[in-house]
């Protein structure tokens, strides 16, 4: 079993509070309205938001416009090929994608911007733990540039985006509790965690599984409070990025 093979990892060059190096590089996609290279560590997810006229026919007639995300992983993503999926998409990825899709939408107040659509891609080059929560934090980003187009090009007055979003995994790994877990922490992880906020420092979204194991109250404040941190970081390098 993989979780034999990778038991108890240790982890080297960072401490159990720490996140892996992360870089957001911007305009890396030069057909897409807005984008983004997002890395943690050895994880890699390149995220484009497209403008495109027009809505879901359940919008139309309202004068609203959408925003819907859709996630990815190359075949050679990780260590042995998967094939990509084509038709039908596994449960996986429908559930990653709607994450996506939630947390960039609490981007926004309102959807009054018109009748058009913004599709976030996140296309992940490289996995090494955090795929979803990476694509967060550099979907972000791409939105943020994507609608700042928008208002470049006269297609609305002001940006709606009212604040940003950012992921981060932790978990707890022989009883330690640990920030943005590596691939080979992940798969044996005994609790494990997804914690999307806002720039305002408001919870989007709460993900927590006791994957071998269970959590009391007071691991869950922990494992909150160890994201949080995480978090308030990854808000400075977007800031960063974004030169705000």
């Amino acid at each position: 079993m993989a979780t034999q093979h990778h038991a108890d990892p240790v982890r080297v060059g960072r401490a159990a509070n720490e996140l892996r190096p992360v870089t957001l590089e911007r305009d890396v996609a030069s057909y897409a309205e807005g984008s983004c290279l997002v890395s943690f560590g050895a994880t890699r997810v390149l995220c484009t938001a497209s403008v495109e006229d027009g809505v879901p026919g359940w919008r139309r007639g309202r004068g609203e416009g959408w925003l819907t995300a859709e996630y990815a992983m190359l075949p050679r993503a990780t260590k042995t090929r998967t094939n990509r999926e084509r038709g039908q998409i596994g449960g996986r990825t429908q559930e990653i994608q709607r994450l996506i899709g939630r947390s960039v939408r609490a981007m926004l107040d309102d959807f009054a911007w018109g009748e058009f659509t913004l599709k976030v891609d996140c296309d992940v080059l490289q996995a090494d733990g955090g795929t979803r929560t990476a694509a967060i934090t550099g979907a972000s980003v791409a939105v943020y540039d994507a609608f700042a187009w928008m208002v470049a090009q006269g297609k609305l007055k002001r940006t709606p985006v009212k604040r940003r979003v950012a992921g981060v995994s932790v978990g707890v790994i022989k009883g330690e509790a640990r920030l943005d877990l590596e691939y080979i922490e992940d798969v044996v992880a005994y609790v494990d965690m997804n914690v999307v906020t806002s720039s305002e420092g408001r919870f989007v979204e709460v993900q927590g599984t006791g994957e071998n194991g269970t959590f009391d109250r007071a691991e869950l404040s922990t494992l909150l409070d160890l994201a949080t941190k995480g978090l308030v970081e990854l808000d400075a390098l977007q800031r960063a990025a974004l030169g705000l």
